[in-house]
């Protein structure tokens, strides 16, 4: 994993260079610290997801090009099987899995994100990144941290949020959740 998350920021870092885009002004748009930008194209740092989308936006490419190295070649429609989304931990409490990785020129980002219960009181890490997000259970409980609230959603149940405002999910009943999850 360790390999990939170098990878990808290479990707980034070139990408960066290449657009004339100081690191000073990409970590002002991400609203991050020019030190902690510097560890994530060093690879130091890993990614968040939703900081990826937003430096694909600000890079003008589609995510899968920074995630995988290929630029998306399909343009009517793309079919990704069961279990065959490229697959990226960004994050230590969520394992994604790209949907549409495939498409060019996408308005939203889908994925599949995997949530392994935590030790019981344990609260998980809040991000935000700007747009909204759609979540629809697929399978198991999820509590959804947002704004100071607490939203219990089992499977079928979605929410629909601004994702600017800080939120995590959380796997409950002592069982892994799946949701997919639509970013906007």
């Amino acid at each position: 994993m360790q390999e990939k998350i170098k990878e990808i920021a290479d990707r980034v870092r070139e990408m960066r260079e290449l657009s004339d885009i100081p690191v000073k002004e990409m970590a002002e748009h991400l609203q991050v610290s020019d030190e902690m930008y510097r560890k994530y194209e060093s690879g130091i740092e890993d990614i968040p997801a939703s900081l990826l989308f937003e430096i694909a936006h600000k890079l003008h490419v589609d995510m899968a090009t920074l995630l995988t190295g290929e630029e998306p070649r399909m343009n009517i429609f793309t079919v990704t099987r069961d279990g065959k989304g490229v697959s990226v931990e960004r994050r230590k409490q969520y394992a994604y899995q790209n949907l549409a990785e495939n498409f060019i020129h996408k308005k939203a980002e889908f994925f599949i994100v995997a949530v392994e219960p935590k030790p019981h009181g344990t609260k998980p890490e809040t991000n935000s990144h700007p747009g909204q997000e759609f979540d629809y259970v697929l399978e198991g409980t999820l509590k959804v941290y947002i704004h100071n609230n607490e939203i219990i959603l089992e499977k079928g149940d979605s929410i629909y949020f601004d994702s600017n405002y800080e939120h995590a999910m959380e796997a409950l009943e002592g069982g892994p959740a799946k949701f997919l999850a639509v970013i906007l």
